[in-house]
């Protein structure tokens, strides 16, 4: 058996990459790739240092989710509590202390107990963001005397306590339509029944 691993015939190798926007967390750029077989292309891509999402289950088996105004979207959507990796002096955030920080800014609660449940890109095709789903249960409010971290200076938020069959429910009629929030809401669910 080879220390070396096969290589993959569908793998395409940076070889060339230009910078055409740096934002405040995200990166445009337009790489340029070389095929296995020698011919090249381009691809556009957004750098994105990733992110952690929250399902914040209370002891009524409600999940914390927060309703905000999402420009792209045109619309307010309800979603599970998430938010990017911060990054500091080139160093990125742990996604277990961001999935903390997160939590507690949106929501106003910190957890006694958590579990994470994986990863996964949101949208690979043009995107680097790996986002790591994290289940956190045992809440507690935090009140402002006892140091509570806020949101995001830009950020407006509305606080639900949603069942888990009502946010199924949510799911289905699209009314819950952002994907890290449809994959959590279903993966919880399939948890559940699992444990019977």
């Amino acid at each position: 058996m080879s220390d070396h691993p096969t290589p993959d015939p569908l793998e395409e190798r940076v070889v060339a990459s230009r910078v055409v926007h740096q934002g405040r967390y995200m990166e445009f750029r337009v790489d340029t790739i070389e095929r296995a077989d020698g011919s090249r292309g381009t691809r556009d891509v957004v750098g994105h240092p990733g992110a952690v999402a929250v399902l914040a289950v209370d002891d009524e088996g409600r999940l914390l989710m927060v309703r905000q105004w999402r420009v792209p979207a045109g619309r307010a959507l309800l979603e599970i509590p998430a938010g990017t990796l911060d990054v500091h002096d080139g160093v990125t955030e742990d996604p277990d202390v961001a999935s903390r920080r997160e939590l507690e800014e949106e929501t106003g609660h910190r957890a006694g107990s958590w579990s994470k449940l994986g990863t996964f890109w949101t949208a690979p095709g043009f995107a680097s963001e790996l986002m790591h789903l994290y289940v956190a249960r045992d809440l507690v409010p935090v009140a402002d005397a006892d140091g509570r971290l806020a949101p995001d200076e830009d950020e407006h938020l509305e606080l639900r306590h949603v069942p888990l069959a009502e946010a199924l429910a949510l799911v289905e009629s699209g009314d819950i339509a952002d994907a890290k929030s449809i994959l959590g809401v279903l993966w919880l669910d399939r948890i559940n029944r699992a444990k019977g």
